[in-house]
């Protein structure tokens, strides 16, 4: 136990919370190695979208001294980067640990000689990219762990263009990380410290309205925030863009970092809308919006005669697409989504005459790949959608704003968001999606998540369900000019693919699936021939990727 006697002391000896100092000490008291080991490996570093875990002690967890150290690091990659005078906008969202987090994030910027534009309270992480650009600053910090189960929290990094952070600007700020000694901290009161004020939000609020308000409406939309912090600003925006019949999820529209009535606060997850779907038919609505517990994702179901759809990722990017790639055209501005995503979005940029990216997975990819002047629309299947490019992320308020006006163009010539999905398909073809998701609990649950991946690239399956596999990609040797990441893309003939990776935010390993059937019959017969291959092609997969405990 010497090792970890030393690592322990050296952990504690700058870790501010006596109670996670305790914790670590008595396992070490203990002689349990196996727990230490699941509080120091491996250390949270940045993901998909920054620093993500749960709420624990020691390096793998999200705690006041992994903050301090993230913050540090910070402080030392704006040095680096010749930031003489940083100032750093810095949110949170309402999660267990977050005030606490948050203030030690000021306290540490403030400490290190940085100034702080700070949120007045927990609000919705678009905001805080939103503020990054709009005031100049050199970079954003969010607490948050958006959609991740109630155990977790995070840490979401912004450089100065209002993107989140990529290679290897996170690779310095986690070598910083690593070697953070104490930390010298802060006050509010120093002048260095400000709080945003109404007149910068206002100016996110205006621009939205000024693009997505639709003056009066008779559209009927229930929201939820899934009790996330999202409520108060998405029923603002909506009531201002002119829908008189709003309707909220009053069980779920209070933030509540316990989330009581979800088994995942995700709006991904099957389930998640069942309450808002409940208070919809109750108030005679139409369509159901929903974002996630930091508001920068939007879930959305609409009202059917044979029952409520709950629309995919991919189809929500189709449909706002459809509503944006003309004033794309006219700014001469590019579109944008991701490997995992569907390919509609590229044919009917095509057509449109809009220049079209793929990215790897996330936003930090996605954002950037309008260079300087921003994207005109960006998506990925996950439900995160950039409707503008005044926010370089994605944005659940302005995707809400921009598919409820959709509707109430559509609702006001007699068609519904399903007929528009039906005329994008039928003029560019099916384009099936679908996705599976297998957590990996335990200590050792990247490692299985490794293998299982990595025998995908060894040993790929001859066939997946009634498809052949007759091309395996190693995405970690870089694709079609993409940077190296890890997962394996398999192409199933000329009617589909599937991408099988690593989640970057969660224990998880995710296959998403896209099937193009040919374009024989009718759209029924084209959509049951694909559901049926998809059956098949996931069955397979899930014994394939079958994790254990």
């Amino acid at each position: 136990m010497s090792d970890w006697a030393a690592r322990v002391s050296a952990w504690c000896a700058l870790d501010p919370d006596e109670g996670d100092r305790a914790t670590l000490q008595a396992l070490l008291a203990a002689g349990d190695e196996a727990a230490l080991a699941r509080h120091f490996e491996p250390p949270l570093t940045f993901g998909t979208a920054g620093l993500r875990g749960p709420e624990a002690a020691g390096p793998a967890g999200m705690n006041r001294a992994t903050v301090r150290r993230a913050t540090q690091g910070v402080v030392a990659w704006l040095a680096e980067r010749g930031a003489a005078d940083p100032l750093v906008v810095v949110g949170r969202d309402a999660r267990r640990g977050s005030e606490r987090f948050n203030d030690e994030v000021v306290g540490t910027l403030l400490g290190a000689g940085a100034r702080v534009l700070e949120m007045p309270g927990p609000l919705p992480t678009p905001l805080v990219p939103f503020a990054v650009k709009a005031v100049g600053a050199s970079a954003g910090v969010v607490v948050t762990a958006s959609h991740n189960p109630p155990q977790d929290n995070g840490y979401k990094l912004y450089a100065g263009d209002g993107a989140q952070i990529v290679p290897p600007d996170d690779e310095v700020v986690e070598r910083y990380m690593a070697g953070a000694g104490p930390a010298r901290l802060g006050t509010r009161g120093a002048p260095g410290h400000a709080t945003a004020d109404d007149a910068l939000l206002d100016r996110y609020r205006d621009h939205l309205l000024g693009r997505f308000a639709v003056g009066e409406s008779d559209l009927a939309v229930t929201y939820t925030p899934l009790h996330g912090v999202g409520g108060a600003t998405a029923t603002d925006l909506l009531a201002r863009a002119g829908y008189r019949r709003l309707d909220v999820v009053a069980a779920q529209f209070d933030p509540d970092p316990a989330f009581p009535t979800l088994p995942f606060p995700n709006p991904e997850e099957p389930g998640a809308l069942d309450l808002a779907i409940e208070s919809a038919e109750a108030a005679g609505s139409s369509l159901v919006l929903a974002n996630d517990p930091d508001a920068d994702r939007l879930g959305a179901a609409v009202a059917t005669p044979e029952g409520w759809r709950t629309l995919r990722g991919d189809e929500i990017g189709a449909l706002l697409a459809s509503a944006l790639l003309e004033g794309a055209r006219a700014e001469g501005r590019p579109v944008a989504t991701s490997l995992v995503s569907s390919s509609l979005l590229a044919a009917m940029a095509a057509s449109a005459g809009v220049a079209c990216a793929t990215t790897l997975t996330g936003f930090k990819w996605i954002a950037r790949a309008g260079g300087p002047r921003g994207l005109a629309f960006g998506y990925e299947e996950a439900l995160g959608f950039a409707v503008d490019p005044f926010v370089a992320d994605k944005d659940g308020l302005s995707a809400a704003l921009c598919l409820a006006r959709l509707a109430h163009e559509l609702a006001a010539r007699g068609q519904t968001l399903l007929e528009r999905l039906d005329e994008l398909e039928t003029a560019f073809g099916v384009h099936a999606t679908s996705a599976l998701s297998v957590r990996a609990p335990g200590v050792d649950g990247a490692t299985r998540i490794d293998a299982a991946v990595a025998a995908l690239v060894d040993d790929p399956p001859a066939r997946l369900g009634e498809l052949a596999v007759t091309g395996v990609e190693d995405l970690a040797r870089g694709w079609r000019g993409l940077p190296p990441t890890a997962g394996v893309r398999l192409t199933l003939g000329g009617l589909g693919r599937v991408v099988v990776r690593p989640s970057g935010t969660e224990p998880k390993v995710k296959a998403y699936l896209e099937l193009t059937p040919p374009r024989e019959g009718g759209l029924s017969d084209q959509r049951e021939r694909a559901a049926s291959w998809a059956e098949g092609v996931l069955s397979d997969l899930s014994a394939r990727l079958e994790l254990g405990a």
